[in-house]
């Protein structure tokens, strides 16, 4: 029975007249070939006849049960502490530690609640190209000018800074959950400071890192993030000169002073970098 003629059947058998072309008019196409049945309607009763099809029809086949998938989603701090707990297996089982019982399990659990995620302002002022002037929270036009005569001073530049460019993490309120927010802010501002090197052809050989005397929730946090041991930042990979926030050289002379000897060797490095660069 080919499936136009099935069709007609189910249609008949619930009571609806199926209507189909068995005339050509003059100059149409040809009607596809196709079987007819002109066997006169049954006297059956169309709900009885739409049973009898529904009880010879097939029985669908069961569905698969669907794949168990566990409610916490994978994160990649999860997908890396499984990669180090497989390399740290021991090769042979017999050395491998004994599995800890049910009444020594851990307390934690999947569900447990996700930390806190880190929360910081950042500016960043690129001098010369090459040094990288990092300051946290929002550079005011005071702490703009002061940061512009001390570069000046010390033969940084020539009074004039490039525009100020500011970075938030996260960068959308309520956008994921991490299980490592540190190393998801890592990640996040090396990859800001990455790109816009990319973008305004940067060569980036040193961090300016105004800001380690301040106890704000800001500096406290880049400086974190940051991670800097012995002048080097191990997150970006440069190394760190430090000095107090501009905040601070502002409010106090004393501090300025104070400075004024660190700028004078920060000056010799800018030098002797511009003499390198010029040889290459």
């Amino acid at each position: 029975m080919t499936p136009e003629v099935a069709r007609r059947h189910y249609l008949e058998a619930m009571g609806i007249t199926a209507w189909a072309c068995r005339y050509q008019l003059p100059n149409a196409r040809p009607t596809e070939a196709c079987e007819w049945d002109d066997t006169p309607a049954a006297t059956t009763p169309p709900r009885e006849r739409l049973q009898a099809l529904l009880d010879d029809a097939p029985s669908p086949k069961p569905a698969d049960p669907p794949p168990v998938v566990d409610d916490v989603p994978a994160s990649p701090s999860a997908v890396r502490a499984l990669l180090d707990d497989r390399q740290k297996a021991p090769d042979n089982p017999a050395e491998a530690p004994a599995t800890s019982t049910p009444d020594e399990a851990p307390a934690t659990s999947p569900h447990a609640a996700p930390a806190k995620p880190l929360t910081f302002h950042v500016s960043c002022v690129c001098i010369g190209g090459r040094w990288l002037s990092l300051h946290a929270g929002d550079l005011s036009a005071a702490a703009q000018r002061l940061l512009a005569n001390i570069c000046q001073a010390a033969g940084l530049a020539d009074g004039t800074l490039p525009e100020v460019t500011r970075f938030k993490w996260p960068p959308m309120a309520n956008a994921f959950v991490s299980d490592d927010p540190l190393e998801e802010a890592r990640e996040g501002v090396t990859a800001f400071i990455s790109g816009a090197a990319s973008r305004r052809h940067w060569q980036l050989e040193k961090i300016l890192w105004w800001g380690a005397d301040v106890a704000d929730p800001d500096s406290e946090s880049l400086s974190t993030v940051l991670d800097v041991e012995a002048d080097r930042s191990r997150t970006l990979g440069l190394p760190v000169w430090q000095a107090p926030a501009l905040t601070t050289l502002l409010e106090s002379p004393a501090a300025k002073r104070a400075l004024w000897p660190e700028l004078c060797a920060l000056a010799k490095d800018w030098q002797t970098a511009s003499l390198a660069q010029d040889d290459r």
